[in-house]
């Protein structure tokens, strides 16, 4: 498939319009709309629209989503489009997500590290929280990339990796940044999987999950529950668990949920109370759910 986003910004590259193509290379206006609804053209078309810009037929191809909402978050990432849902999912979720954790930086100083590499803090704001927010940056991109493939241990250890790399705790020599805890925790004053028990019940988590015949909204909360009760790394738990929710159900073509930080306290109680009563936490994520709707009503876009 030709990606309508990606040629027009070829064509924008080399001072050229679409209807250069129409008129150069005796292409028809309506194979060009095929082009733009992402339908396949004839290879031959694709040949001369690749010796035409000056570049490959391979670099015109790539696949098209069949989830909308992945494809559109392909597309603005590609291009780094400013503005657009992909700009404020990255936005929204790390600061919402990174502030249920205890980061300083607001939503401000969040949007202007993501828009202008900076930040004017004005403040005592500990390095970790800058880093941890470029580096959620880059996990939210990994997430995109990695949507559609099936969720497994490699996975989960990469976007902990990317989440924690550059910190203080990954100079600790006891810190296993990119793997599985190696001392005891516990969170919220429970008690968690020791270090000896994450790797199979991590294993168990995924075979339940990834041997469901249709994955609904209710299975990817009830999984990002599990995650958080095993608690497999040393921290940085809860995002990276959020993360995936945010993977399966853009894998699944689920909305997304965004928790945000004025609601953290019912997400926490959804987790502590989850055994006697699933309904705070499964709420709190419809809630997060709404949220991404409102944002998706922004752009005109509905699933």
């Amino acid at each position: 498939m030709i990606s309508y986003t990606e040629l027009t910004e070829k064509l924008k590259e080399k001072g050229l319009t679409k209807t250069s193509l129409t008129t150069e290379l005796g292409i028809s206006s309506r194979t060009v709309a095929k082009i733009g609804r992402g339908e396949k053209v004839a290879d031959r078309v694709l040949e001369k629209i690749a010796a035409f810009l000056g570049c490959s037929k391979d670099e015109l191809c790539r696949t098209v989503s069949d989830n909308a909402l992945l494809q559109i978050l392909r597309d603005e990432k590609s291009i780094r489009m400013p503005g657009g849902l992909y700009h404020e999912l990255q936005v929204r979720m790390t600061y919402n997500s990174n502030h249920i954790e205890g980061s300083r930086l607001s939503e401000d100083q969040t949007r202007l590290i993501f828009e202008t590499k900076t930040v004017d803090t004005g403040e005592g704001i500990p390095v970790d929280d800058i880093i941890e927010t470029a580096n959620h940056f880059r996990a939210i991109d990994y997430v995109i990339d990695m949507a559609e493939e099936p969720l497994n241990e490699n996975i989960i250890k990469q976007l902990h990796l990317i989440l924690k790399t550059g910190t203080s705790d990954s100079a600790l020599p006891w810190f296993a940044v990119g793997d599985y805890k190696r001392r005891p925790n516990m969170v919220g004053g429970r008690e968690t999987a020791k270090p000896a028990e994450v790797p199979l019940q991590i294993k168990n988590l995924l075979s339940w999950y990834e041997g469901l015949n249709a994955v609904t909204i209710d299975d990817i909360i009830r999984f990002h529950y599990e995650f958080e009760r095993i608690h497999p790394f040393q921290d940085g738990n809860g995002r990276v668990g959020r993360l995936i929710a945010l993977k399966e159900c853009l894998r699944h073509g689920i909305v997304p949920f965004i928790i945000e930080d004025t609601k953290k306290m019912f997400y926490y109680r959804g987790l502590s109370e989850w055994e006697h009563e699933k309904g705070y936490l499964t709420d709190t994520c419809l809630d997060g759910q709404d949220t991404f709707r409102k944002l998706m009503a922004m752009f005109d876009f509905q699933v």
